[in-house]
């Protein structure tokens, strides 16, 4: 059972593992209402957490991937077309005017 009166550095290295393994959410789930209130008011647990991010970017730098956004963008661009496409097709069948279904009679007859 975790210890639920954590101090504030304590506080520090678990979110520093918790940052290091990407499980934040169980961490902040872990805190008790005591340790919450703690760290909202505490600059000094701010200001080494940051420090923890830049020492996390820096240590683990090799193995940080940014996500491909190549596939998701094409997604978009091809969804827009799709819906401009359907636009103009929509539009075009609004401006036409109905043609009538009765054909018009000539009265002249050709000479």
């Amino acid at each position: 059972m975790p210890d639920t009166n954590r101090e504030i550095q304590e506080l520090l290295a678990d979110y520093a593992q918790a940052l290091r393994d990407g499980s934040i959410p169980v961490f902040l789930k872990s805190l008790t209402r005591r340790e919450g209130q703690t760290l909202a008011c505490a600059n000094d647990f701010w200001d080494a957490a940051e420090v923890v991010r830049y020492l996390n970017s820096a240590g683990f730098a090799d193995k940080f991937a940014t996500p491909d956004v190549g596939l998701f963008i094409s997604r978009v661009d091809a969804k827009i077309a799709s819906r401009l496409k359907k636009a103009r097709g929509s539009s075009r069948a609004r401006r036409t005017s109905p043609r009538p279904i009765t054909k018009v009679q000539r009265t002249e007859k050709p000479i």
